[in-house]
Parts: structure tokens; C-alpha cells; sequence
């Protein structure tokens, strides 16, 4: 290039985003989709064309009218209303224990696939019985005396059970949103090297949710527990209520496995940072979920506070 010729132009090439830019969006869409979902989440819809239509058919009759008549139609409505509730507001959940399950069970073909998922199912399986068959013995032993048999209402109208699902859903949803962030590598995270442990404890948040349940299929569950006063009885029922909730979830990821023939769990296990950024995007999203559904929309629907809302809700 001679003094008097122009330097050639240059189109500037855009940055390649850095693993933190990229963390930083995936972080922006999953606060966004949790919070999108909270608004147009149907309640009337999932609780009542949804549970209470299949409640109603697995059992043969009006599953909220007739009458729960005995010990072991008592276990047979746990678990039936168990799946009848696998998609209310408070197990949606369940879905961001997929990424976790996926990486702790990694494996190539698809029966390799299945085999590795049963401890992870298990362990995920055993969370949730540890919390529910707790709450269920000491459920019945408290009796009317919890918040959660109350049919007392606040000043605003709002009922007494409804406060309990607030605080505890709350909770449930910081502590997703915490394992979230951490699985992005955002604050520490105590599962980095123990992602059997991950499961574990997302199986425990999972069984905490009949802590807050106010499905009214579960109520009635719940109400019939204490008035038989047994707390076995109790246990028993809240552990059949909890594998009835994960029973469909299950099911459906293992048709998942098999439909892709392992390509599902081959494609996520091929690198480490894509089951994390799948892990901690369902947890992220399904928190602020969580958490804004429970105590921020929940609470404006009886006046306290504000939230916007759909026409069909």
C-alpha cells in the first residue's frame, strides 16, 4: 500500500460473548420466563379441569363430594389425588429436577440411560418421603391447631391456610432460585462435586410443598388424616400423595429417554457446563416462579399489593 492509498476498510466484528455475558443472559431469560409464567399461570384451569377432571375419573365419582369411607379408600384417594395434582401451581417444580436427574445419571444408550436414571428417581423419591411422611405423622398429631385446617380468614378475606402456602411456597422459591444461581456458577454452590446430593434435597423441597398445599383435593386429604387421628395413617397417606406427584413427571421423562433413543441424555452429558446451564435455568425459572406466583400474586388477589392479571383468571 502506497502513501496516497486509503487503508482498507474493516467491518467490526462483534465480540464473542464471554462465559459470563452468556450466564448474564441465560440468568435475564430464566428471571423473565418465571416471571411471565406466574402471570399467565391458570389456577382454575389446572386445579379444576385438570385435577379434579382426572381425580374424578380414576376414581369413578365426585372426588370432592363423596366422602372419603375408610382407611384404605383413604391411601387410594392419596395417591390418585397425588397425580391428579402433579401440574397445580406448587408442583411445577418438579420439572427443574430434570437437568439435576440428567446429570447425575448420565448415560449412552437408551436402557443405559434408564438404568442410571433409577438412583437418581430414587434418591429424588427419597427426599420427598423423608419430608412427607414427617409432615404427614406430625400433621395428624397437631391436628386443627395448624394453619393449614384452619377455615379462618384474615381482615382482607383472605384465607388463614392461604398464609401458610405464602411463607412457605416463599421459602421454596428463594431456596430454588439459590440452587439455581448456583448451578450458574453465581454463588457458591455447596452440590459442585455431589450432584446426587442436588437430587436429594430437591426431593426434600418437592415434599415440602404439602407443607403449603392448598389444593383442595389435598386438604381433604389432610382433614381426613387428622380427623382419623392416627399419624401412621398420616404418613402414609402424605408419602402416596408425594409418589402420585412424581409419578407422571417420571414416566413422561422416561418416554423421553426411550423417544430420542439416549440422544436427550448424550447430548446433555457430552459437555458438563450444558447440564449446569440447563439445571440452573429450570431452577432459576421455576424459583422466581415460585416465589412470585405465591407471594406476590397470590396475596394481590385478596388485595394486598398488586399484580397484573389475565382475562381468564
Amino acid at each position: 500500500m502506497t502513501a496516497t492509498q486509503r487503508p482498507a476498510v474493516q467491518t467490526p466484528i462483534a465480540p464473542i460473548p464471554t462465559r459470563s455475558g452468556r450466564r448474564g443472559a441465560l440468568i435475564a431469560g430464566s428471571v423473565l420466563a418465571g416471571i411471565a409464567l406466574s402471570l399467565l399461570w391458570s389456577y382454575q384451569f389446572v386445579d379444576q379441569t385438570i385435577g379434579d377432571n382426572v381425580a374424578n375419573t380414576l376414581l369413578g365419582h365426585d372426588a370432592k363430594a363423596t366422602a372419603i369411607g375408610g382407611t384404605a379408600a383413604g391411601l387410594l384417594f392419596a395417591f390418585v389425588s397425588g397425580l391428579a395434582g402433579t401440574f397445580t401451581a406448587c408442583n411445577i417444580a418438579m420439572a427443574a429436577s430434570i437437568g439435576p436427574m440428567t446429570h447425575a445419571g448420565a448415560g449412552g444408550t437408551p436402557a443405559e440411560g434408564l438404568r442410571f436414571m433409577l438412583r437418581p428417581v430414587g434418591l429424588l423419591a427419597l427426599g420427598m418421603v423423608a419430608v412427607s411422611a414427617t409432615y404427614g405423622f406430625v400433621g395428624v398429631l397437631l391436628g386443627d391447631s395448624l394453619p393449614q385446617l384452619s377455615t379462618a380468614t384474615t381482615a382482607g378475606g383472605m384465607p388463614v391456610r392461604l398464609v401458610q402456602s405464602v411463607v412457605v411456597f416463599g421459602l421454596i422459591g428463594l431456596a430454588f432460585i439459590y440452587l439455581g444461581l448456583a448451578a450458574l456458577d453465581k454463588v457458591p454452590d455447596p452440590f459442585a462435586r455431589r450432584p446426587f446430593a442436588r437430587v436429594f434435597v430437591l426431593g426434600m423441597l418437592v415434599g415440602a410443598f404439602l407443607i403449603g398445599r392448598p389444593y383442595p383435593l389435598f386438604h381433604k386429604l389432610f382433614q381426613w388424616a387428622a380427623d382419623n387421628g392416627n399419624p401412621l395413617y398420616g404418613a402414609a397417606a402424605f408419602v402416596l400423595q408425594s409418589l402420585g406427584n412424581i409419578a407422571i413427571v417420571g414416566i413422561l421423562f422416561a418416554l423421553v429417554v426411550l423417544a430420542t433413543r439416549g440422544g436427550l441424555i448424550r447430548w446433555l452429558s457430552a459437555r458438563p457446563a450444558r447440564t449446569l446451564a440447563v439445571t440452573g435455568s429450570l431452577l432459576l425459572a421455576l424459583g422466581v416462579f415460585t416465589l412470585v406466583y405465591w407471594t406476590v400474586r397470590v396475596p394481590a388477589m385478596f388485595g394486598y399489593g398488586w399484580f397484573p392479571t389475565m382475562p381468564y383468571n
